[in-house]
């Protein structure tokens, strides 16, 4: 359901379809997402927080060595202007370094497809490492039938994920429709309104729509820009595979965090679609989640600063 879109979205637009995702509609499915997260956090789960602290103290860290690699990449190799490359080489979310990248002079159609590249290489690698490895099971349901759900809870679901969207939009808060409604449906579990997680069907209609959104960004593609753009993409997300291997073995092989959650806590796919593969895969959602944020967080106070450093030194 989230493979599937992304790749026939991909062959779509290389034959020359025109595509549109499903805007506020498919903005909104994608809030089920947060909800299963939000209402996943309950109190149990936050005295276990302080226990992240170890690996949390590797995210900055990591942050820096994609930079280090990924600038130079784009900026020498492929011979991007500096806010292109800058922005491209920055694993935030897409839409804010579309934002950070227009402000800066950058290329938004480069921008966009580099970002869409490296969320669907490494989004589609993830599932097959991780069943190799593993031999986790990412066919099983993602959770219960709507059936055995209370028809309370899923009304109380859907109204807090349109309105935890919204006020998240208001408070101009980035990845809104996914971040509003983790926090508000965190605030209902803790509170003990929320008392399950969305059923299968829910997160199945989602998964789809991460899957449009991401495919139809190829809407359009041109031979250079394929050459080019996707080439740099996936160059980027090669290289980004190797950093997240190198931090996640240490992480492991420390002891800080289980193999299969610093996985997917380091690996820089989009926050939605690494929590989906969380969710398949039945991992600590609090743990790769809480490491997600924090590096979206981390670049979108700092990347902005860091580039106007850098551009005047240079």
């Amino acid at each position: 359901m989230l493979l599937g879109p992304m790749a026939l979205c991909l062959v779509a637009a290389l034959a020359g379809a025109r595509m549109k995702d499903m805007g506020p509609v498919g903005t909104y499915l994608r809030s089920f997402i947060g909800l299963a997260v939000g209402a996943s956090i309950t109190p149990d789960l936050v005295y276990q927080l302080p226990a992240m602290a170890g690996s949390l103290i590797f995210v900055p860290i990591f942050i820096i060595a994609i930079a280090a690699v990924g600038y130079p990449l784009f900026r020498r190799v492929f011979r991007l202007d500096h806010a292109t490359a800058w922005y491209g080489a920055m694993p935030g979310g897409l839409q804010d370094m579309l934002i950070f990248g227009q402000a800066a002079g950058g290329d938004l159609r480069a921008l966009s497809l580099i970002h869409a590249t490296r969320v669907l290489a490494i989004v589609t690698i993830a599932p097959v490492l991780m069943t190799l490895i593993w031999q986790v099971d990412l066919t099983r349901p993602p959770g219960a039938p709507a059936s055995q759900s209370g028809l309370d809870q899923i009304l109380i679901l859907m109204a807090t994920g349109l309105i935890g969207w919204k006020l998240a939009e208001r408070m101009r808060l980035f990845g809104a429709s996914l971040l509003g409604p983790m926090l508000l449906a965190a605030i209902l579990s803790l509170a003990g309104i929320i008392t399950a997680r969305p059923p299968a069907e829910m997160i199945l209609v989602a998964q789809l729509f991460i899957g449009i959104s991401v495919g139809v960004k190829y809407t359009g593609i041109t031979l250079r820009e394929l050459r080019l753009f996707v080439g740099a993409g996936l160059a980027y997300a090669a290289l980004l595979s190797l950093i997240s291997i190198a931090f996640i073995e240490v992480i492991a092989l420390s002891g800080i965090a289980p193999p299969a959650e610093a996985f997917l806590s380091f690996l820089p796919g989009g926050q939605a679609e690494m929590v989906v593969i969380a969710l398949l895969a039945g991992a600590d959602l609090a743990f790769v989640v809480s490491h997600h944020l924090l590096r979206l967080v981390l670049v979108i106070l700092f990347a902005p600063v860091a580039e106007r450093i850098f551009n005047r030194r240079t």
